[in-house]
């Protein structure tokens, strides 16, 4: 069973989400999503300072079988992107919930309302048990 990290938030797209001090929330993909798509080779993400919309697409994530496009459960403004990904994709493959984060966005309006209608731990885990 794929890894499923407590304190986070999780889309039915898996993706997850994570809440920082300062308000801004981070954004990946699951264990399980990078087991499913296999080795990534290149991920393309938004410049910092794009405003993005909740459940647009936002860039895409290609490996050796398929590419994917990576979506944002919430709109706001993209405050930091993990520039590492441009040469080491494959971090998303080795730490998908540490190294491998893809973007840190400044969310419209109040954090927690936009958590609110995500999935927590639990929830993501019996969402793949079916």
């Amino acid at each position: 069973m794929s890894e499923v990290k407590a304190g986070l938030y999780y889309t039915k797209d898996h993706e997850w989400v994570e809440k920082l001090e300062n308000g801004n929330l981070r954004l990946g993909i699951t264990d399980f999503a990078q087991h499913q798509l296999g080795d990534i080779v290149f991920v393309e993400l938004p410049e910092a300072g794009a405003a993005v919309e909740a459940e647009g697409s936002i860039g895409s994530i290609e490996s050796v079988k398929t590419v994917s496009d990576l979506f944002c459960p919430v709109g706001g403004t993209i405050a930091a992107v993990n520039g590492a990904l441009e040469t080491e994709p494959e971090l998303v493959n080795g730490a998908p919930y540490g190294e491998g984060w893809m973007i840190e966005i400044e969310p419209d309006g109040a954090a927690e309302g936009l958590l609110a209608g995500l999935l927590t731990p639990e929830q993501y885990e019996a969402e793949q048990a079916d």
